[in-house]
């Protein structure tokens, strides 16, 4: 199944569901579905981040070494800034999960698994190299500043404010999930169960539910002061390494200026779409392993700025 939303000028334009949340239970996908975004959270981390750089608990140019007591020399050079950049050179997790591991790693797992190595894959902040390892490491350091878990400082600083009152950073056997969209893979006609993986539990990288109608609330609230300052969301917005702001891919097409990012995990593709100086998004949220939903949500996108240009010179 898939919901799609389109917003313009502030305005849901569109708004449709399509498909099943749930096989077993023969429940449609409603807008009102929560998926699982997977990689589509790190705007959502980097945005915590920039919460806390905001009230002076954290600096971008943090190191590894004092933000994490005891953490091995090789932090020295990696800052707050790589890891958000994806330019640290950091080792991934998932390599180092064994093959016969039956369980699901966490992210506090993936932080330990940085302590137990001496190295990383390049010389901090001279490459761009995509790492769900580092916004694992950001979930953690926001525990140790704050004191909460991850998933409350996002329901008590986002989420809450918001009013987004569906979303969640899922953590099984801790909170539920309303109106759930499961995950499917579709092999050569057969449908199969593809719901969680090893990874699944992991919260910093991918681990946020949502609907298009909550993340309706999120993406006008970046419009405004409301959560982040203006001066934070352009540095998130500013690209390094292979154009890579804090949380979101951000480069220029046809002319206008885009914000977007993917979200892939087990049986979930999502694409979201932002042109702010347009006031446009395209949010594209499927309950299946692929194909890829960023074509669709492309195609979508394009078909708006032809026909926003065509009214503009009738």
């Amino acid at each position: 199944g898939a919901s799609v939303m389109v917003i313009r000028d502030g305005e849901r334009v569109l708004v449709r569901s399509y498909g099943m949340a749930n096989l077993e239970d023969g429940i449609p996908v409603r807008p009102e579905t929560n998926f699982r975004l997977a990689s589509i959270t790190k705007q959502f981390t980097a945005s915590s981040i920039m919460l806390l750089v905001e009230r002076g608990e954290l600096s971008l140019d943090d190191t590894l070494t004092e933000s994490f007591v005891g953490f091995p020399a090789y932090g020295n050079n990696i800052t707050l800034r790589h890891l958000l950049q994806h330019n640290s050179g950091l080792i991934d997790y998932e390599g180092m999960i064994p093959d016969d591991y039956e369980g699901q790693v966490s992210d506090r797992d993936a932080l330990r698994m940085m302590y137990e190595v001496d190295k990383t894959y390049f010389r901090p902040g001279t490459r761009y190299r995509y790492s769900n390892t580092a916004y694992a490491m950001l979930a953690m350091l926001i525990e140790d500043k704050t004191g909460k878990t991850f998933a409350q400082f996002l329901q008590d600083n986002i989420f809450g404010p918001l009013g987004m009152e569906d979303t969640v950073a899922y953590q099984k056997g801790v909170s539920t999930v309303t109106n759930r969209a499961y995950g499917y893979t579709v092999d050569n006609g057969q449908v199969s169960f593809s719901d969680q993986s090893t990874t699944s539990a992991v919260l910093g990288d991918g681990g946020i539910y949502t609907s298009v109608l909550d993340y309706y609330k999120w993406d006008q609230a970046l419009y405004t002061d409301q959560l982040l300052s203006q001066e934070s969301l352009q540095q998130m917005w500013t690209g390094n390494f292979g154009d890579y702001g804090l949380g979101w891919r951000v480069d220029r097409k046809n002319g206008h200026r885009r914000l977007h990012h993917d979200g892939s995990t087990s049986g979930f593709r999502n694409y979201v779409i932002r042109y702010p100086d347009d006031k446009m998004t395209v949010l594209v949220l499927t309950n299946r392993r692929g194909p890829d939903a960023m074509p669709l949500a492309e195609a979508v996108a394009d078909l708006i700025l032809v026909a926003v240009a065509f009214a503009a010179d009738a």
